[in-house]
């Protein structure tokens, strides 16, 4: 009985981000804003389960978190509006979370089923993301630029980006941060 009542609950919150996606792409700001928000805390398990079984600390979980945000944010046009969200959501948070580890010199077992379908986009969508995600970068400035420009887009580690930069990694943390959630306000709809 409390597997029905979870799944029911699990199709129901499916449902509800597959109607604000499509709303999304129709022009809603305010249903991507919430799209978002509501997919944070379920993105923040799968990531949180993966660093668990790769006995890597939760340290960085929520900077995995604003990246898999991101990813999303790019690679949206991806999503087959006829298919389930949930395991397109899942997918790429998984293939962040195995990012991060490898960033970190841990070794991450994905199921190749979830790579594919994470990188599902034609080469084509890829290069469009990256255009997409360099006019976004446009709009930061200084260290917060450079910051999210070494992680997001050329899959540096917090270490070797504070390296390169000659800052601290708490440096890098809160430049990662800020400027992660810049762009999710400009970009998801929500005033400065």
């Amino acid at each position: 009985m409390e597997d029905a009542v979870s799944q029911r609950a699990a199709n129901e919150r499916e449902a509800q981000w597959s109607a604000w996606m499509r709303a999304a792409d129709d022009g809603d700001d305010a249903a991507y804003r919430r799209f978002l928000e509501a997919l944070a805390p379920a993105i923040r398990s799968v990531v949180r389960q993966g660093m668990a079984r790769a006995g890597a600390g939760s340290g960085d979980i929520e900077d995995v978190v604003q990246e898999t945000l991101l990813a999303i944010h790019l690679k949206r046009d991806s999503w087959d509006r006829a298919s389930p969200i949930g395991p397109w959501i899942n997918a790429i948070a998984r293939y962040k979370t195995v990012d991060a580890l490898r960033r970190q010199g841990r070794r991450a077992e994905a199921p190749l089923d979830d790579v594919v379908e994470a990188m599902a986009a034609p080469a084509a969508e890829d290069g469009l993301a990256r255009r997409d995600a360099e006019r976004a970068l446009a709009t930061l400035e200084g260290r917060t630029h450079q910051v999210v420009r070494a992680i997001s887009l050329e899959g540096a580690g917090i270490g070797e980006t504070a390296r390169r930069l000659g800052i601290t990694e708490g440096a890098v943390r809160v430049a990662l941060h800020r400027g992660l959630k810049a762009l999710a306000r400009r970009f998801g709809g929500e005033d400065r």
